[in-house]
């Protein structure tokens, strides 16, 4: 690749437009009751076969003491189901619910919107390669531990 390109490393290209798409997302997510944290896991449970708070917190990266008061405001909000694993009563097995999968939709759709308008600013073969270059990037991505 040429230094006229990439004057910069990725970090310190991608930091600015990630802070500025999070500062976008915020407002959507409160709109909806939500917190970051509440999105990504609604997110990982309508996307998959995410069955466990363990399994969630390793699909998702977070710290299985500190995601309790998340699940625990979205189970009270209607958006997931907690229920003691038959086989392990010390388990829960999680699920959206179908209020959930109505706000992820929701949510989901607004944030799309946003950034399709900062999109718009590419032609529209570099923003299908952007986009292919992100999912490929983001999909070789080793398992968070």
């Amino acid at each position: 690749m040429t230094d006229d390109l990439r004057s910069r490393d990725l970090a310190a290209m991608l930091q600015p437009l990630l802070n500025s798409l999070v500062k976008a997302e915020l407002p959507v997510l409160a709109a909806h009751g939500l917190t970051m944290w509440g999105y990504v896991v609604l997110g990982a449970l309508g996307d998959g076969p995410v069955r466990t708070q363990a399994a969630l917190c390793e699909v998702i990266g977070a710290d299985k003491t500190r995601i309790i008061s998340t699940l625990d405001k979205l189970q009270e909000a209607g958006l997931i189901s907690r229920l003691p694993d038959p086989a392990d009563r010390r388990v829960r097995l999680l699920s959206i619910t179908e209020e959930g999968r109505g706000v992820l939709r929701s949510v989901r759709t607004e944030i799309r919107a946003g950034e399709d308008r900062r999109l718009a600013a590419l032609p529209a073969a570099d923003r299908r390669g952007f986009l292919r270059a992100l999912n490929a990037l983001s999909d070789a991505q080793p398992p968070q531990t």
